[in-house]
């Protein structure tokens, strides 16, 4: 079974909501950040990056900076731009993008199913990663941000959700060029029915924000060692996330740029590649058709890139990930970068850029860009249920859940 819980979520008011709500943290630098908040005062990347208030030069993990975050949120309650719901609740939380809609039910999940693997996980984090978010939520003493969990769709959450949904949202705004609309569920017949339905669900996945969720879990473990006499009702053994059902997600595809060849020539590096793949040139820009297959552009040349059998295991679902035959039968091999967490001349792109970015970085400060099949929730699911993890930048998620609209207290 999973737990969702209500909670007293902090909110913007409806009318305020579109000038508080901000893409997360994690998809902008400080340079980007500073630009956003520009005429926007009450703008949550001023929480969430709140190096854009103090000077620049700023360590971005000094005191100061989560010091800043902690006045900016609480200054967004004392100006009454947020407000603190009277009871707890759920939420429901529509996206809109490019004609499509994923709506997902905004709660509280449990910190113990994470520590215990009823919450899923498919990435390793990376320990600075978290201590950013442990000391964030730690001096704000609240999540800021939610998780993106997804579950196997569920007849009954949909019943609920379709009911609440049918009715007039509390805010509707476009940020982007998304739709974002949000509708509080107070009744209690229609939280109970929430509650019960996430009862009947075998597990939650953690679709995107691996990192503020073993964040969330490490600052709930602090807290456990400060008061050894929690009784588990508190609110730091829950954390903030939004729940979607899987039918209604599209993961994008997460590409690859490379700065050099190793040393070898285009013709040596396409009689290498030829050893794993089918290569065959092709006349226009290459998104890969179907898993398995991959585009290769370089020297102003697109080529089709197709996976010899052979070359991976069907069995193993993280080896025939299309991530994981690229990685084994040419990044490492072929290119000698052998852990791209780490490995500077590899960079990632996100899909929502486009091809049109692949070139450009391949014609500018790159030399070698790759193009990649979407990895499917399917084979997220499949790995997580396995206990294992994908190759790092597997999955790109689109659209990006607002930051802003829902806080969660700790204390």
């Amino acid at each position: 079974m999973s737990t969702l819980r209500p909670f007293r979520a902090v909110r913007p008011r409806p009318d305020m909501a579109s000038q508080v709500a901000a893409l997360p943290y994690d998809v902008m630098n400080s340079a980007e950040a500073r630009a956003a908040v520009e005429g926007k005062p009450w703008s949550f990347i001023r929480v969430d990056k709140a190096e854009v208030d103090l000077p620049e030069g700023t360590d971005l993990y000094s005191d100061a900076v989560y010091q800043k975050a902690a006045e900016n949120l609480a200054a967004l309650s004392s100006a009454g731009v947020t407000r603190r719901d009277g009871k707890p609740m759920f939420y429901i939380y529509s996206q809109t993008w490019r004609g499509r809609t994923q709506t997902g039910v905004v709660g509280c999940a449990s910190v113990d199913e994470y520590l215990n693997d009823t919450i899923k996980k498919h990435e390793k984090t990376r320990a600075d990663k978290e201590e950013d978010r442990v000391r964030h939520v730690d001096t704000c003493d609240a999540n800021t941000g939610p998780i993106f969990l997804t579950y196997r769709d569920s007849a009954a959450v949909n019943t609920v959700v379709d009911k609440i949904a049918a009715g007039d949202p509390e805010c509707d705004f476009v940020s982007g060029d998304v739709r974002n609309r949000v509708w509080p569920v107070a009744e209690d017949e229609d939280i109970k029915a929430i509650e019960r339905a996430f009862a009947d669900i075998d597990s939650l996945y953690i679709a995107d924000g691996h990192h503020r969720c073993a964040s969330a879990v490490r600052v709930a473990k602090k807290r456990r060692e400060a008061y050894p006499d929690y009784d588990g009702s508190e609110e730091f053994n829950y954390f903030l996330c939004v729940c979607f059902p899987a039918g209604e997600l599209e993961i994008l595809d997460y590409n690859r740029v490379i700065a050099d060849t190793n040393g070898l020539s285009t013709d040596e590096l396409l009689a290498r590649l030829g050893e794993s793949f089918d290569v065959s040139p092709a006349a226009e820009p290459v998104r890969p058709p179907e898993q398995h297959t991959f585009g290769m552009y370089i020297d102003s040349r697109w080529y089709l890139l197709r996976a010899k059998e052979g070359t991976f295991d069907p069995g193993d679902p993280v080896s025939r990930l299309d991530v994981s035959i690229l990685q084994n039968n040419a990044i490492s091999p072929i290119f000698g970068i052998s852990d791209p967490r780490t490995d500077k001349r590899i960079d990632f792109v996100g899909g929502i850029r486009g091809l049109d970015e692949l070139v450009r970085r391949a014609d500018g400060d790159m030399k070698v860009a790759f193009s990649m099949y979407p990895t499917t929730l399917d084979d997220l699911m499949s790995i997580a249920d396995a206990g294992l993890t994908m190759p790092p930048k597997s999955t790109w998620f689109e659209p990006k859940l607002l930051s802003g609209l829902f806080i969660h207290p700790l204390s």
